[in-house]
C-alpha cells in the first residue's frame, strides 16, 4: 500500500473507487496510511442496481443485458467514480462474495475489477475477471487487495 501511495504522490495523481461486493474495503485500504487525503478523492459503495444507476451512471440497459456482476458494469462503475469525483484514476469492484450465489448465474467468488484512467485522449476503461476462493470475508478481502494491485500495475506511469 505504501508503494501505491508513494507512486500516486510522485506522479501527482488522485484516485477514487466504486465498490459493490467489497463494501468499502478498497476505500478503507486506500485511507489506512497517513497522508492518504492527498491522493484519495473518495469512494462510493453502490450495493444495489438502483444506486449503481443513480450515483454512478451505470446504464440500465447494461445491467439488464449483462447483469451487475459483469465486465461491462465494472467499467461503467469505474467511469462513474472518475466523473463524480474528478479523480485521475478510479477502480471498481462488483462480484459474488457468497456464501450463496445470486441471480447472475456466476459462481461464488466471481469478481470483476474495473479501472478508469483519465488521459489526454479521454477516459481509458478496462476490467478484469477473477475467481477467488474462500469464505465471504476472504473473497471480499482478496478482491480489495487485487483491486489495489491492479490499480498500481495498470494505471500508474
Amino acid at each position: 500500500m505504501k508503494k501505491l501511495q508513494k507512486a500516486l504522490l510522485t506522479s501527482k495523481l488522485t484516485v477514487a473507487c466504486a465498490e459493490s461486493c467489497t463494501g468499502g474495503l478498497v476505500a478503507k485500504l486506500l485511507t489506512d496510511l497517513p497522508g492518504s487525503s492527498r491522493v484519495f478523492k473518495g469512494g462510493l459503495v453502490t450495493y444495489c442496481d438502483e444506486m449503481k444507476e443513480g450515483l454512478l451512471g451505470v446504464k440500465a440497459k447494461t445491467l439488464q443485458a449483462y447483469h451487475a456482476v459483469s465486465r461491462q458494469t465494472a467499467e461503467e462503475m469505474a467511469a462513474g467514480a472518475l466523473e463524480k469525483t474528478r479523480a485521475d484514476l478510479a477502480v471498481s469492484t462488483t462480484g459474488v462474495a457468497g456464501p450463496s450465489g445470486d441471480d447472475s448465474g456466476k459462481p461464488v467468488g466471481t469478481v470483476y475489477i474495473g479501472l478508469a484512467v483519465r488521459t489526454a485522449e479521454g477516459i481509458r476503461l478496462s476490467a478484469e475477471e477473477y475467481h477467488f476462493s474462500g469464505s465471504r470475508d476472504a473473497v471480499r478481502r482478496k478482491a480489495a487487495r487485487e483491486a489495489l494491485r491492479l490499480l498500481a500495475e495498470k494505471s500508474l506511469p
